[in-house]
């Protein structure tokens, strides 16, 4: 069976790449930029902006099973139009699709959401996953849509990256002490969503870590475990910012774990 991984060479997408490949599967793999390196998977440049490409790819490899882990940012044409218009190519060739949702889609406000709660985001990046997810709901109600948080592994991460270069003084900045999330380990993010891709599941399903720590608590834990010293970390409140965005957001994925073998580690488990 064949798996494709659109945004195959991001971070999350490289894991699941590798994971596939372990687990005995074909892997097919998209890049926008540039391909990894490395004999798991073919790679295709893939625009989804470009609908005709996404047919043409998904047509020629018949995959058995879509992830979509791409990450097309604030970007309206690619997180929502491309996301929506890959869905609708990949119900036309029976594909089974796995979108890879985010805890942006929620403001903040009732601050604790399981998955029956809706969306009702306050970013641009949010608004964008939101409307994928409504696209993808109606078009392919038989898909799932995982929703998680920060997603945290080696230095490829962007959130390790970023304390790294605060701890080291490459990078100027703050660490939000008041801005709450429930981290996940992209190892357990990817092999849970290997699961769900071949189980019945369908619909929204929530995988986050069991942890809510704020950003500056999460730097703490990162500069601990890579050995940096956690008390250069600039600390800061989001709340006295201008920046837009929710503050405490806290995923409920205790649905979702009791459905899975892969347990779903908290932040203070895995660093």
């Amino acid at each position: 069976m064949t798996i494709l991984v659109v945004g195959g060479s991001g971070f999350l997408g490289t894991e699941l790449v590798c994971q596939a490949a372990a687990a005995g599967h074909r892997v097919a793999a998209t890049f926008a930029t540039r391909p990894c390196e490395g004999p798991e998977a073919t790679w295709h440049e893939v625009d989804l902006r470009d609908g005709g490409r996404v047919e043409e790819v998904v047509a020629s490899l018949a995959p058995c099973v879509v992830i979509n882990a791409s990450s097309g940012s604030a970007n309206w044409v690619v997180t929502a139009e491309g996301s929506v218009r890959l869905a609708m190519t990949a119900a036309k060739y029976g594909c089974r699709l796995v979108h890879v949702s985010s805890d942006a889609v929620f403001s903040g406000r009732r601050v604790q959401y399981d998955e029956s709660c809706l969306p009702d985001p306050v970013t641009p990046y949010g608004a964008a996953k939101a409307a994928a997810e409504t696209g993808i709901g109606l078009l392919t109600p038989d898909a799932v849509i995982a929703r998680t948080s920060l997603i945290i592994g080696g230095i490829q991460s962007e959130h390790v990256r970023l304390v790294h270069e605060l701890a080291t003084g490459s990078r100027t900045g703050a660490l939000f002490t008041d801005d709450v999330r429930c981290p996940v380990h992209v190892g357990d993010l990817a092999a849970a969503l290997l699961e769900l891709a071949f189980t019945d599941a369908r619909g929204v399903h929530h995988l986050a870590g069991a942890d809510a720590v704020s950003r500056h608590g999460l730097g703490v834990l990162i500069a601990q475990r890579d050995g940096l010293d956690a008390s250069r970390l600039p600390q800061g409140r989001r709340a006295d910012t201008s920046l837009c965005g929710a503050l405490d957001v806290r995923l409920d994925s205790r649905a979702t774990q009791a459905k899975l073998r892969t347990r779903v580690r908290g932040v203070h488990e895995f660093l």
